[in-house]
């Protein structure tokens, strides 16, 4: 007979969670007072988006967040991580906050609550409001002191009700994307302009920090979320090691350097010092940015994989980071990013739960005693309803088995994990790639907007309520 498979169980305190973000699910960009962000801006520019897609709409979920929440609630899941929307709440950037926007988070954290799900405010996922942009934006230092204002009138409203608190999403985004590559908004292509705006975005979080430690109740935890990379080189000669490692300072170092140890790594200033001489950073920064923080969220998809350029490579082209001319790497012309061999989704990132596992790992060494949460992990497949109206998806029951065995290994080998959520708990308006990607374990029909779970969120539902993973293969 066969040996009888040990159930991969988690802690009973474990999170079982979905993410969203704001502009990508709630639509009624022009409802409440709200006015535009820079996505609004960039999403309305021809040629930005797939097929001239925008968020105005999305998924309406403004309108059925009451729908939302008992979806997620029939699924078992007991987290439930979103974003405020900033121009929702403070439309300018600047001074009080327009209370029907925070009514409407008031009322989602409520029905959350009600629900037994826990709700883990996001503040910023990447949609500042224009006005400050048009101010200049995150490569300007005054955006950060706007972004502590706006924690601190967020921090207020919702302190009483919510624990979980995460200042930024993905901040190599918002720099390198917004500012160095364009593919993001606001769509600019500077790369000295992308180093400040990393700069302060570091400053704005410490900034916040501060400004949240003065409301929240002491039993808060604030967090962040970084999409650090798993950076690995093809192979071990000198020059792909030091590729690997300016790819790494500019990935990981330029966030976790200042925000977790109080100092930017010293070869992220030798490997940009042809473009900036980093004297935006001011006395007294580093002590701003580096706040005891409660937690830190780790966004993990696929490995970076590099190498020295050589007379046969193409320089930055296969970066998993959308097509640009411009680079999202400032000062690393030579480095080669490769494809990683294996199976791909249809972003075209490879599956490997490895990386998950490296990651954690990495940041339960680096910050020992720092509570650690996987805020996102998912993946985009080319879902299609059948003739009965069901979604099946077993690619992404496999890959979500197989990173959550990786999440489970990490436990073991003595991270303190405390929860995952799921990358996304529903299809939407997915940035560049307008409503092309779909990384939702629920199917949304844009044209009626009708909510269909898939098999990944019956599975996913059925680990959240066991808190053990069903076989891969169980619908």
């Amino acid at each position: 007979m066969p040996e009888p498979v040990t159930p991969v169980s988690f802690p009973s305190a474990f999170l079982w969670g979905a993410a969203t973000s704001a502009y990508q699910i709630e639509g009624a960009a022009r409802e409440g007072g709200r006015t535009p962000s820079i996505w609004d801006t960039f999403s309305h520019t021809p040629g930005r988006t797939a097929g001239g897609d925008t968020g105005d709409v999305a998924v309406d979920h403004y309108h059925r967040y009451r729908e939302d929440v008992a979806l997620m609630a029939r699924l078992g899941l007991n987290a439930y991580r979103f974003s405020v929307s900033w121009p929702r709440v403070q439309p300018t950037g600047r001074g009080p906050a327009v209370q029907v926007g925070l009514d409407f988070y008031r009322r989602l954290v409520d029905d959350l609550l009600a629900a037994g799900i826990k709700p883990a405010v996001t503040l910023y996922h990447w949609d500042l409001p224009q006005e400050l942009e048009d101010a200049g934006g995150w490569p300007e230092r005054d955006t950060a002191h706007r972004f502590a204002e706006y924690a601190q009138i967020v921090g207020e409203a919702l302190g009483d009700r919510v624990e979980q608190w995460i200042t930024l999403n993905e901040p190599w985004c918002s720099a390198f994307l917004g500012y160095a590559s364009g593919v993001h908004a606001p769509g600019r292509t500077e790369p000295v302009a992308s180093l400040r705006a990393a700069h302060h975005l570091n400053l704005a979080h410490g900034l916040a920090t501060t400004a949240l430690r003065s409301v929240l109740p002491k039993h808060a935890s604030i967090a962040l979320s970084l999409n650090s990379s798993v950076v690995r080189t093809v192979t071990q000669d000198p020059a792909d090691l030091v590729a690997g490692r300016q790819i790494d300072d500019l990935a990981n170092g330029i966030f976790h350097g200042p925000i977790l140890h109080g100092a930017y790594p010293g070869t992220l200033f030798e490997s940009t010092a042809s473009l900036t001489d980093w004297s935006y950073v001011h006395d007294g920064d580093l002590r701003a940015i580096h706040q005891p923080l409660d937690a830190l969220g780790l966004n993990y998809y696929t490995p970076t994989l590099v190498s020295a350029s050589g007379p046969d490579t193409a320089g930055h082209q296969a970066d998993g980071h959308g097509a640009s001319e411009h680079s999202p790497w400032p000062g690393a012309d030579g480095v080669t990013f490769h494809q990683t061999p294996g199976e791909r989704t249809e972003m075209g990132w490879t599956v490997d739960p490895t990386g998950l596992h490296e990651l954690i790992m990495r940041y339960a060494r680096q910050a020992p005693g720092l509570a650690l949460y996987v805020t996102e992990n998912g993946a985009a497949f080319d879902d299609k309803p059948d003739q009965d109206g069901r979604v099946h998806d077993p690619e992404r029951v496999a890959y979500l088995h197989g990173h959550l065995s990786a999440v489970h290994r990490a436990v073991a080998d003595g991270a303190d994990v405390r929860g995952y959520y799921l990358w996304s708990l529903m299809d939407n308006f997915e940035w560049g790639y307008g409503y092309e990607k779909r990384f939702g374990a629920v199917y949304v029909d844009y044209a009626t907007l009708e909510r269909t779970p898939k098999s990944s969120a019956q599975w996913y539902g059925q680990a959240a309520r066991s808190g053990a993973l069903p076989p891969a293969g169980t619908p």
